[in-house]
């Protein structure tokens, strides 16, 4: 009985390319599909166990998905004149009705109904450009940070001092409101006693009453002027 042909579908279908400096892990990723109708058990083997990390190494695919391994490359001194010899296999199984102790699935799996794909691996150097574009990625990374944290700083004290502004606004405001009404209230009472005729001591209260109504009539103008000062300060900072 001749082998079965695999089911899935692997991206990439037969290289798994690592692209340096290898200082550091270098992650690529491989995807299985699965476009049959029956659910598919699959696991991963390398020829070379402690210089990979997989995860998921494992796992059963439902029928119609897929699933993303990633594949990391443990750091290690790269010689370009040394040919790469590792590799990689999927091996994949068609899943029973009730699967539950994978390993004993594996364990008991006819070589017959196995079926595998087999990736080799291919380690690549960053060109000049690369590297160029992360030199600079690299120096602008800290560069923006400060920006973002400058500007976040700024904005916070832009929104205290609004704040303030708006609260000393409406206290100008409920003042001038004040001031306003008992400026009315003047008024009413120098046109009622204008329409009493009275006695000189009447006509020096009338007197009085009308200097106290023009002095309160003055203010509102005042602290009027006054916020549009401080307004206009506060502004000016703001835009500047």
């Amino acid at each position: 009985m001749s082998k079965l042909d695999q089911v899935l579908v692997l991206d990439p279908p037969s290289d798994l390319r690592f692209k340096g400096p290898f200082t550091d892990v270098v992650t690529t990723n491989l995807k299985l599909k699965n476009p049959s109708d029956r659910s598919v058990c699959f696991k991963v083997k390398t020829t070379a166990p402690r210089r990979y990390c997989v995860r998921p190494n494992s796992g059963v695919i439902d029928p119609g998905a897929a699933v993303n391994i990633s594949v990391m490359l443990q750091p290690f001194d790269y010689d370009p004149n040394e040919k790469s010899k590792h590799k990689f296999m999927v091996q994949t199984i068609f899943a029973p009705p009730h699967v539950s102790d994978m390993d004993a699935l594996w364990k008991d799996a006819k070589p017959d109904d196995l079926m595998d794909s087999k990736l080799r691996c291919v380690f690549e150097l960053p060109s000049e450009n690369d590297k160029v574009n992360d030199v600079e990625a690299t120096k602008a990374a800290p560069v923006m940070n400060s920006v973002k944290g400058d500007l976040t700083a700024a904005a916070a004290p832009d929104d205290t001092e609004m704040k303030k502004v708006q609260e000393k606004c409406k206290r100008l405001q409920a003042e001038m409101n004040k001031l306003v009404e008992e400026n009315r209230q003047l008024k009413e009472d120098g046109v009622r006693m204008r329409k009493v005729p009275g006695s000189d001591h009447m006509t020096s209260n009338s007197s009085s009453l009308l200097g106290r109504e023009a002095t309160t009539a003055s203010l509102p103008s005042l602290l009027v002027v006054i916020a549009a000062i401080f307004i206009g300060f506060f502004l000016g900072k703001f835009i500047l």
